[in-house]
């Protein structure tokens, strides 16, 4: 059962709410967003690349331990107001003047004392972080509260559907990581540190071109409330975005914490070959997690009670997914390849790892149906379990087994969180299974028609 008092704040917004302005088009801005994923793709795997050809496993291994860190502190810090942004502001954006208002000081205030939090963490425990200098850790602490304005503000663009705007600004970090690898490490000739201050200084200079962004959809929005502070109304959006920050939290720790877990039980070196075959588990998530991202505030912001749309996205993403995933099994060999030959272990582990992305990639999407619609309490549950399941596996088989044990540990945990929230859906919707995963002919044919309209 939903908070009574948060039922009743959620339904004043309704409301007063205009009738829902109307989206573009669904197809167009999945089509756009993941062209703009798969050039943020080629600035990855190539910094990756430049990184790991230069620094070695060790190197690639602790700059992967700071990148989990950061983005980890910034799941926690964040305390799920990032999606109760998107989701307020979908379904009342007259609401978008306090709300960016307070999520530019809670995002520097929060952030600022997690930073901290991270630094005091790296100088009484380094081992905590692998043994990294608390000089470096401190480097990369410092982007966690611009990072975290970056995460609040992409949000917001998001929720008033500026498709390409947030494009085009997310593209930017992935972007600066190729540019700050090559050359910090290839024309300047330097080490690790310069490469994190050049990251975090990246960072900054991202977060401002946000502030620019937004400041611009304000300034051209009619009817709208001042974007001033507005305490009771963060309090309440706080409130409501517990139940997203456990689901969020949950999801991140699966996808994040095995790599932190082998690094502090078998070292950087196995981290660092670890970190490949996840960081392309990840990119393989990308399309169901841009189709995940656009469906959310479709769904907020248009009333869809059996679920028709969410059901037919989901129908296409298990053929997509399928597909991807036996392009990725048969590319898993390339990686020794690509990164060099002491990368060997990450083509098992991928493939370890690929059923679980298959059925966790289907999940994000259909689990939108309910992150849209007052996000039941059975959700962050289903996520609670499966992530007690995960550290439990983790820390019982990794330190004896490494690598090849975090990577099923995780499948297994995918396909955990798949099957509860699928049975959920089911339960709650009246629907089979069959429908909701076996594509039918007619949405395929009207799936590339659309995207052939859309590119066109």
């Amino acid at each position: 059962m939903s908070d009574p008092s948060l039922t009743r704040a959620v339904t004043s917004v309704e409301s007063v709410a205009p009738t829902a302005p109307r989206l573009g088009s669904f197809v167009s801005g999945v089509a756009l967003t993941f062209g703009t994923r798969v050039l943020m793709l080629a600035g990855l795997l190539g910094s990756s690349i430049v990184v790991a050809h230069w620094l070695g496993p060790k190197g690639f291994g602790t700059l992967a331990v700071l990148n989990a860190t950061v983005a980890l502190t910034l799941q926690i810090a964040s305390a799920g107001l990032p999606s109760a942004n998107t989701f307020f502001i979908a379904r009342d954006r007259r609401s978008l003047g306090p709300i960016w208002a307070n999520a530019i000081i809670f995002a520097l205030v929060v952030g600022s004392l997690a930073a901290l939090v991270i630094f005091a963490l790296g100088k009484l425990k380094p081992s905590l972080f692998g043994g990294a200098p608390t000089s470096l850790l401190g480097i990369a602490a410092l982007s966690i509260p611009f990072q975290l304005l970056i995460l609040v503000g992409l949000n917001v663009l998001l929720a008033v559907d500026r498709i390409g705007q947030m494009n085009l600004l997310e593209c930017l970090s992935p972007a600066f990581s190729l540019l700050n690898a090559t050359v910090a490490l290839v024309i300047l000739g330097a080490g690790l540190t310069t490469l994190v201050a050049f990251n975090t200084g990246a960072a900054v200079v991202v977060s401002v071109f946000l502030l620019v962004a937004v400041g611009k959809v304000l300034r051209a929005q009619g009817h709208r409330r001042a974007a001033r502070p507005d305490l009771s109304l963060l309090q309440t959006m706080l409130q409501y975005a517990i139940k997203f920050y456990i689901s969020i939290m949950a999801g991140f720790m699966i996808f994040r914490a095995d790599l932190l877990i082998v690094n502090y039980f078998r070292g950087p070196a196995e981290a660092g070959v670890y970190a490949v075959a996840s960081q392309v588990s990840f990119l393989l998530l990308m399309l169901p997690g841009v189709i995940a991202t656009l469906l959310f505030p479709r769904v907020a912001a248009e009333a869809d009670p059996r679920a028709e749309f969410a059901v037919q996205v989901t129908r296409n993403a298990s053929l997509m997914m399928l597909l991807i995933c036996l392009a990725a099994a048969a590319g898993s060999f390339a990686l020794p390849l690509v990164y060099g030959a002491s990368f060997a272990g990450a083509t098992m582990q991928l493939l370890i790892l690929l059923p679980g992305v298959y059925l966790v990639g289907l999940e994000s999407v259909l689990v939108q149906h309910f992150t849209g619609t007052d996000l039941p309490v059975a959700i962050p549950g289903f996520w609670i379990v499966t992530v007690l399941a995960n550290l439990a596996l983790n820390l019982a088989f990794v330190p004896a087994f490494g690598a090849r044990a975090a990577a099923l540990n995780s499948t297994l945990s995918y396909a955990l969180i798949f099957v509860l929230v699928a049975w959920y859906f089911c339960r709650k919707t009246g629907r089979r299974p069959r429908e909701i995963f076996l594509p039918r002919a007619g949405d395929v044919r009207e799936l590339f028609a659309r995207v052939r309209l859309g590119l066109s």
